[in-house]
């Protein structure tokens, strides 16, 4: 996200076809002198607090960007908990993520522009010519072409665009002569082979070196991209064009642009999430303002910004009255079909959505980005991070937070806008949570669990090109900034590029095309800049009177809103039937079901199967009541299976020189003490003897009040646990015995009893996979007195012994790793992994496929259920009330175990089907890898 700035004053008409040196002005920074009519509800923060806390926001820039230089470069990103360098090829594949990896020092070039804002001028001076000296473009790796264009592309010009700023000022890089943009040039002419399509849509990805299609490529079979992969390239192409005089960069993105526009959804003016690069064809057909879309809008305005073309701002403004109207439910952004607009497409909402109340206030349409940031700060209040995804209740749907600055980016705009000292108060939240559960002493680490607060060893370029910038901006005056902030604008990796590129190389044609594909409103196109007492009344406590009725939003208790179909139904007509007051006795309730098309099947085993033919039913509206019927009976078909899970426990080192940085993700048992409802178990560890403590203790002395490690394997989990006990242990660990296993590999279990009476266990009992185990292992190994804390989640670091903490060697940061948090599903390994009893529930997301998460569900004694009927969605039932947290994503992996468990069936859908739409859960997620996850 971005502001733009300088230009006339507010209130000033602005006219159609003005050059962009008189129309930078006409949306955010417009509100900026609005903040003498803003709230002062909160206590206005004192020019001394405001500096301490940028100098803090310096102080952690240092801390990452310094151990990235001397842990990680050249390397693309730093590896946080294991002070190293990830290079692509040479780390275990994570996937999509890693096409952002290109062997082109990622982390350096994405951080360039971050120095200049930060005043860091002679750290800026020496990061160029490492740059120039260091980095190569002409490697064998495949990349994404969206993110190498953000990152790398964005990076070069934004590094370009401040090195010709200091160099006019003549104190700095005087020796510089346009290198960085010679670099980007070249980099633009790598990337432009991935538009070889005939909708000039371009290739998700490119090899570097060989470019699209040979052999050698290894890329260039794909048929899908994501919108926001096709229309994030305007910015940065069209600067490199500006800057350069080669008009073909621009002049494809336009075309990417222009084709997109052109196949938008007529009647809702919505896009869909992913399309066909070479026939046009909406291949998922959700459409939102998060993953896989988000940026796609955020270009259309600042492409007019930018630009100054208003075809761009006729097609944001178009896009925007349909999000308005059909996505967003303040203060909630829901994703919705683009066909069937009225109808929600899912029940969760995904973290990159964070950017748009910051787009809201560029567009000038402040109440609603209120709404919804005040909504994201009470998630973050909740869990000190936001969640990867999150549902409509506001609990976990995907744990993960890596460190994203969406949230940061659209608090720093609202700042600008209102002048809300509340704001900067957010921002002191989002300080103190990174340095209180995020820092590591080799950098920041990306939380793998914000439930628990377990570490990835991950910290993202992105990191340190976005979040530090908005932080340090939010606190910062016009003084604290060596050039005017307000002569640029922002891409969407927060690189700058001076909006004087409006005036020059005007070489591609402006031709306003936005009328051959429709009529619009001419209301959508005020040339004004927003009226700040419109925005603002007199009355102060405005922006506060918008945030009050969303304060204990995020504690209430299973909060539901109204949904457009049941508003539709309050003029007196009766409500459809709803899921969770479904009775299979009740006629009514069979009449209704038919009419939507859902047919009831009794199984042999007693339960009772439903299944829905879209086509049967009596109405395209009786069609969607009976898709929402059945997305409302799955999700209550998963109770069950989800009120025996328990949640991930922790296993936290405190001791010297850990303190409290290194949480392992352990899994509970389902006997001993419960440390959900008990107060944590601390003490030092020691190993038994026999290791596997399948007999009494030999060296009961060496684990008398400590907590003892036992391997997994050769008897039954409770009977270790016996021994340990009666050996004088006050917790036991048990690691598994699979040399290598790992819960970035492997679903977490539950530990079962031996089917007696386990009420004599009195000590917590955890698991540990080898690899967690074994940094316990190598810590003993070095420092011989380890201390762990056994909770339910990790607890704050003691201060008073961090202040203690003398720095550590490279050697001791080597030990520490990143640890991989996933939900726990319900499982019983009785004996061990030997067993044949044993069985676990892979409720992990990164290892599901389309094929694990279709929205038929059916509930079966033992083997998934099949199901001949084509175009039809399934489900069973069983559950009073939905529990939302990672919905549709747990599954079972069953070898024999005699207990009933949740299976998800398949089902055949043709293509013009409207129930291809949900399978957008797994889809979905994987898109989000595609676009940062």
């Amino acid at each position: 996200m971005s502001e733009a700035g300088g230009g006339r004053g507010c209130g000033s008409p602005v006219p159609q076809r003005a050059p962009w040196s008189l129309v930078a002005a006409t949306a955010a920074l417009c509100l900026v002198s609005a903040t003498s009519v803003g709230t002062a509800v909160a206590a206005p923060m004192s020019r001394e607090e405001k500096q301490k806390l940028g100098n803090q926001v310096l102080e952690m820039f240092d801390h990452a960007y310094g151990n990235y230089m001397e842990h990680a470069y050249p390397a693309d990103e730093l590896m946080p908990l294991t002070c190293r360098g990830r290079v692509r090829g040479q780390e275990p594949s994570r996937g999509d993520v890693d096409d952002a990896l290109g062997k082109f020092s990622l982390t350096l070039i994405d951080s360039l522009d971050t120095l200049v804002v930060l005043n860091k001028t002679k750290e800026f001076e020496e990061a160029v010519r490492k740059v120039l000296r260091d980095v190569n473009l002409d490697n064998d790796v495949v990349v994404s072409v969206f993110e190498t264009n953000i990152r790398v592309l964005g990076g070069l010009l934004g590094g370009h665009s401040l090195a010709i700023m200091l160099k006019e000022k003549g104190e700095y890089m005087q020796w510089y002569n346009d290198e960085l943009l010679q670099m980007a040039k070249q980099l633009g002419y790598k990337l432009l082979p991935a538009f070889n399509t005939t909708s000039g849509l371009p290739y998700p990805r490119i090899n570097l070196k060989f470019g699209i299609r040979k052999p050698e490529a290894r890329t260039g079979t794909e048929t899908d991209t994501c919108t926001a992969c096709a229309g994030t390239l305007i910015l940065e192409f069209a600067a490199l064009s500006r800057f350069t005089g080669a008009t073909i960069f621009e002049e494809y993105a336009r075309k990417a642009l222009d084709f997109l526009w052109e196949k938008r959804q007529r009647s809702s003016n919505l896009v869909g999430v992913t399309i066909n690069i070479h026939t046009g064809d909406w291949v998922r057909k959700d459409s939102g303002v998060g993953a896989g879309i988000d940026s796609y809008y955020e270009y259309l305005l600042k492409a007019y910004v930018l630009l100054g073309d208003d075809s761009f701002l006729e097609r944001f403004n178009t896009h925007y009255d349909a999000i308005m109207r059909y996505i967003s439910q303040p203060p909630l952004l829901l994703d919705v079909h683009i066909h069937k607009p009225m109808l929600n497409a899912r029940t969760w909402m995904d973290a990159l959505l964070a950017f748009f109340p910051g787009l809201q206030v560029l567009k000038g349409d402040i109440r609603p980005a209120i709404e919804t940031h005040e909504m994201l700060y009470q998630v973050i209040k909740k869990h000190n991070f936001l969640p990867e995804a999150f549902t409509t209740d506001f609990r976990v749907h995907w744990a993960q937070h890596p460190l994203r600055p969406e949230f940061a980016e659209s608090t720093y705009f609202l700042y600008k806008a209102t002048g809300d000292p509340y704001y900067l108060e957010v921002g002191k939240t989002l300080i103190e949570n990174l340095n209180k559960y995020a820092r590591v002493p080799c950098g920041f680490a990306a939380m793998k669990d914000v439930r628990t607060g377990s570490h990835e060893d991950r910290m993202d370029s992105f990191f340190l090109a976005e979040m530090f910038k908005y932080l340090y901006l939010l606190f910062a005056d016009k003084e604290d900034i060596i050039f005017d902030i307000e002569d640029y604008i922002f891409t969407t990796e927060a690189h700058l590029l001076p909006l004087w590129l409006s005036t020059t190389n005007q070489s591609i044609s402006k031709k306003n095309t936005t009328s051959e594909y429709t009529e619009l409103d001419d209301s959508n196109f005020d040339w004004t800049c927003p009226n700040t007492q419109i925005l603002f009344p007199n009355d102060p406590l405005y922006a506060q009177s918008i945030r009050e009725p969303l304060k204990n939003v995020v504690d209430k208790s299973c909060p539901r809103g109204i949904s457009r179909v049941e508003e539709s139904f309050r003029s007196g007509a009766k409500p459809p039937l709803r899921a969770r007051d479904f009775m299979a006795t009740n006629p009514e309730h069979l009449e209704i079901l038919k009419k939507m098309g859902v047919s009831l099947i009794h199984l042999k085993d007693g339960r009772v199967q439903l299944v829905q033919h879209a086509i049967q039913a009596a109405s395209s509206i009786d069609a969607e009541d009976g898709l929402r019927f059945m997305q409302e009976m799955i999700e209550l078909s998963s109770q069950q299976q989800k009120e025996q899970q328990l949640p991930p426990r922790a296993v936290q080192i405190v001791s010297h020189p850990f303190f409290g940085r290194v949480v392992l993700t352990a899994g509970p048992a389902q006997f001993g003490l419960d440390l959900s409802k008990h107060k944590e178990t601390r003490g030092f560890v020691a190993s038994s003897k026999p290791y596997n403590g399948c007999s009494e203790l030999t060296n009961p002395e060496a684990v008398m009040g400590k907590i003892a490690l036992i391997q997994r394997g050769q008897c039954m989990f409770a009977e270790k646990a016996r021994n340990i006990q009666n050996a004088g242990a006050i917790g036991g660990i048990v690691i598994d015995d699979n040399e290598g296993s790992s819960s970035d590999t492997a679903p977490l279990f539950q530990m079962a009893g031996d089917g007696k009476d386990t009420d004599d266990i009195k000590i917590p009992m955890l698991f540990l996979f080898s690899k967690e185990g074994s940094i316990i292992l190598d810590a003993i190994r070095e420092y011989e007195e380890v201390e762990v804390l056994l909770s339910d989640k990790a607890k704050d670091r003691d201060p008073e012994l961090e202040n203690e903490e003398q720095p550590s060697s490279e050697n001791d940061s080597q030990n520490q790793s990143a640890e991989q948090i996933i939900s726990i599903s319900q499982a019983v390994d009785l004996v061990d992994q030997e067993s044949p009893e044993e069985s676990s529930l892979n409720s992990h997301p990164e290892s599901l496929s389309p094929a694990d998460s279709d929205d038929a569900a059916s509930i079966s004694p033992s083997e998934q259920t099949s199901n001949p009927t084509e175009d039809h969605e399934t489900t069973s039932l069983d559950g009073e009330c939905t529990d939302l947290d990672n919905q549709l994503q747990e599954q079972s992996e069953t070898e024999e175990d005699s207990s009933p468990n949740v299976s998800w069936g398949k089902k055949v859908q043709p293509i013009d089907s409207i129930l291809a739409d949900w399978n957008e859960d797994i889809e979905a997620f994987e898109m989000m890898e595609k676009d940062e996850l």
